[in-house]
This record gives C-alpha cells, sequence and structure tokens, in this order.
C-alpha cells in the first residue's frame, strides 16, 4: 500500500508541477466583475493552446489561443449588476479553473498614499462600523505593495468577502465610499485598494511619461529617494502595483495623494492630467477620477500645502473629474492624518452617486472661487456650486485677506450676501485682490448652506 501512495503522490506532484493554466491574482472566487461591460480577462497557459470560457450568466463559449508566449486573452460581456453569485469556467487543454461565487455590480479602484490607505482598524470611526461591516455584496481587493523598475504582470492580492475581519486593514475611505454607494444603489460594489503611505506621484506614473517632460522631470529629481518607508522614483510603483491590474474593466478611480509632492506643487496640476491621462488610456476606459484635496497641515514647508490644494483645484480641468475638500474634517493641524475617514468616503461616494450614476437631490460639489468685483472700495467674490447659498458657522467668516497695489495683505471683514461675499478693510481703500483660508493649517468657517466648506483661493497669481 506504502508503495501505491508514493506512486500516485508522485504523479500527483509532476501534473501539479505541469500545470500551465494561470490567471492574474485579479480574476479568483469573491470577485467583482464590472456590470454591463466588455470584460478584459486574460492569463497563461501552454504556448499556442486552445482556451475556451464558459460563464454561467449566458450560453456563449468564448474561445482563443494562446501565443508562443503563453499569454492569451479574451473578453467577456457582463450582464446587469445583479447579487446573484456565477461562475466562470476557463478550460485549457486538460486542465480546468472554476471561479466561484462571481458578482456583477461596480469596481472602483482606490490609489494614493497613506491617507488612502489609512485602515479601519486606525480610523476613528472605522472601528464601531468594523463591526457590523458583514458585507456580502461588497468586495475587496488588497494590492500588496511593491515597486519595480519593469512593468510586472502577474500582481499579488485576493479578493475577499466584506467581513469585519477582512475590512479590518482595508482602507476606511474605500469602504465607507462603498457602503454609501451600496446603500443607494444597491447592487454589489468590489474595490481594489492600491496605495503606498509616503509614495510621491511620480511613483504612480509610468516613467516614460515624466522623463519625457523636463518640468516633470526636474520635478521628479527634487523627490530625491531616500524615504526609508517608500520609494520615490517614477514609476516603480505604476509598475508593481497597477500595471499588474490593466486593463481589467473598472467604473472609476478615487484618488487620496499629494502630501508628497508639497516640495515641488507648482507642477502638480500637470502631473496629474499626465498620470490621469496615462491611466485612461492603459484601462481603454475614460473613467471618472474623484479625488480628496489634502487636509489641512502645519508642518508643510513654506506654502506648500496651500499651493498644492490650490493645484488640486486646478485638476477640475481634467475631463470627468471631482473633488472633495475636507478642510473641515480636521482636529489637530499636527497630524498629517485626520482620523475621522467616514465623512471623506461619503462625499467621494456623493459626487459619484452624482456624476456617474446620475442620482438627484445630492449635495457633491464644494462652493469654488468664480469671480471678484471691485465695489466702491470693497470687493465682491462670486462662487459656483452655491445653488441655496452661503453660511458661516461660528460667526462671520473667517480667514479673508485683502490687498491694494502695493501688493500687502490685511486681515479682512467679510459679509455674506446671498451666494456672494464682500470683503473689505480699513488698511486698503482701494482694493485690487483678495486671498481666503491661504495658509497651510487654514481652517476657514465658509461654506455651502448644504454644509460643504470652501477652499482656499486667491483672485492673484
Amino acid at each position: 500500500m506504502k508503495r501505491i501512495f508514493v506512486f500516485l503522490f508522485s504523479v500527483a506532484c509532476i501534473a501539479s508541477a505541469e500545470a500551465q493554466l494561470r490567471l492574474p491574482s485579479l480574476f479568483d472566487n469573491h470577485m467583482i466583475l464590472q456590470q454591463q461591460s466588455p470584460i478584459p480577462i486574460w492569463g497563461w497557459s501552454h504556448p499556442s493552446q486552445d482556451i475556451t470560457i464558459h460563464v454561467s450568466w449566458d450560453t456563449t463559449t468564448i474561445k482563443t489561443k494562446s501565443d508562443n508566449t503563453t499569454y492569451w486573452s479574451a473578453t467577456l460581456y457582463t450582464p446587469p449588476a445583479s447579487n446573484k453569485p456565477y461562475t466562470i469556467t476557463i478550460q485549457a487543454g486538460g486542465e480546468q479553473r472554476v471561479l466561484q461565487d462571481v458578482l456583477v455590480g461596480e469596481v472602483w479602484l482606490c490609489s494614493g498614499q497613506s491617507n488612502m490607505e489609512w485602515s479601519m482598524e486606525n480610523s476613528a470611526d472605522g472601528k464601531q462600523a468594523m463591526a457590523q461591516a458583514n458585507d456580502p455584496a461588497i468586495r475587496l481587493f488588497h494590492v500588496s505593495k511593491s515597486a519595480a523598475s519593469f512593468p510586472q504582470v502577474h500582481g499579488e492580492g485576493t479578493w475577499r468577502v466584506c467581513t469585519p475581519e477582512s475590512v479590518k486593514y482595508f482602507s476606511a475611505v474605500g469602504y465607507f465610499f462603498a457602503k454609501k454607494l451600496q446603500q443607494n444603489l444597491n447592487i454589489p460594489v468590489g474595490l481594489i485598494n492600491a496605495s503606498w503611505g509616503g509614495t510621491p506621484a511620480e511613483t504612480w506614473t509610468p516613467e516614460e511619461i515624466i522623463n519625457a517632460d523636463a518640468t516633470l522631470k526636474a520635478a521628479a529629481d527634487k523627490q530625491g529617494d531616500d524615504r526609508p518607508w517608500c520609494p520615490s522614483r517614477p514609476g516603480v510603483v505604476f509598475n508593481a502595483m497597477i500595471n499588474p491590474i490593466i486593463p481589467f474593466r473598472i467604473a472609476g478611480t478615487l484618488w487620496y495623494q499629494g502630501e508628497s509632492n508639497t516640495g515641488t506643487p507648482e507642477t502638480y496640476k500637470q502631473l496629474m492630467e499626465a498620470m490621469v491621462a496615462s491611466w485612461r488610456k492603459e484601462f481603454l476606459n475614460e473613467f471618472p477620477f474623484y479625488y480628496v484635496q489634502i487636509a489641512p497641515y502645519a508642518d508643510y514647508g513654506g506654502e506648500g500645502g496651500v499651493l498644492l490644494r490650490e493645484q488640486q483645484v486646478k485638476m477640475l480641468q481634467i475631463p470627468n473629474s471631482g473633488l472633495v475638500v475636507i478642510s473641515d474634517l480636521v482636529e489637530n493641524v499636527k497630524d498629517i492624518h485626520p482620523k475621522f475617514k467616514k465623512p471623506v468616503g461619503e462625499r467621494l461616494a456623493n459626487l459619484a452617486l452624482t456624476d456617474t450614476y446620475g442620482k438627484k437631490d445630492i449635495a457633491s460639489k464644494s462652493p469654488l472661487y468664480k469671480a471678484m468685483k471691485i465695489e466702491k472700495g470693497k470687493i465682491r467674490i462670486t462662487f459656483d456650486h452655491v445653488p441655496n447659498g452661503l453660511i458661516s458657522k461660528g460667526g462671520e467668516p473667517t480667514e479673508f485677506q485683502i490687498a491694494g497695489e502695493d501688493k500687502k495683505f490685511y486681515p479682512a471683514k467679510a459679509k455674506i450676501e446671498g451666494s456672494s461675499v464682500i470683503v473689505s478693510a480699513k488698511e486698503v481703500k482701494n482694493p485690487t485682490s483678495v486671498r481666503f483660508g491661504w495658509s497651510n493649517a487654514s481652517m476657514p468657517n465658509l461654506f455651502s448652506k448644504e454644509g460643504l466648506p470652501v477652499p482656499s483661493f486667491r483672485t492673484d497669481n
């Protein structure tokens, strides 16, 4: 009997060693696929081998063939979103792989640095929510931290059904986004979390794009590469954490990053335009890009924080993008990580619900500086996104400054008139410009009546 057992064990080992049908880690049990979309699927097998794919939501047989490098690819077409679990069966020669418990819904990529990475366990509002996070319609895929000098293809990670245990170390911003989306749309939501604390945006952008632009390359060179906790060289995180999931079909991207680019704020908008354009090209999808403005923080050098926030407002020129302002969600301006992530995730969800999913009667956009007009020794500031007017919390509007032609700014008195603000100061008889919330740690008290804060701005340049 021992000889028979050894023989069978040896045969099993040989069969296992010769197994060639492989899939990226994204294609696994419990995954969520983007609804009503062409879904690229790919993998590796023996060279020049016929591949057949069967999906349980219809009777179509998808056929393809691996090339001489063993790579193969095909396209699936998904049905409308459903909580019904499906299977995907992939056959390659005598090998078969069956993906179980596959849902169809909305899939969002979460990326950035530490405030996106910040887990439910570490968030002030995450621990209580975590205990109730038994959400089988929410699925979580965490991309392991990794960097590489050249694009990688296999990637690492596992799809997990959302439970108190699986969500414990997952992005809190991502989870609260998904929770609100799932509650409002009543369909499955999948999250792919690819984030790494401390990484500048250059690491998430293909190296060749940065090297091809002298301005971006000069800014990237200033980053150095001496961070002991993360890399900062252009493209290295993109190569290892984003490239392996391309071109998986996603509904959109959530981005919370910028703190590590406050040393070179003047190039941030240009850098992000390049990064977003490259991602959309690689994913074959002009997906929405919703991002969080960095929070007030006192220990940035010079005006790096406020200048980067200004660049983030200008990033709204990127087509199909949206901005979340969180200047009111900070308890300690000496802490670069605001403790409460639920309102951040929910504000991102509100942007998606209005701009991607067409929901009405949801306030999702902060008021933005529109124009100024000089009126008899005062300046009137007007704003976009104030359908019902402005309010100030805790007294008159704060953090306004005003200057004349000499460019000397003085603290200003501000008065709300409907959807505009009148700004003046006795020291400035002939004003020419206004600044608002113009410091790294500024937490002004001006909001839309819907409760969304006005971000810092200046009328001069």
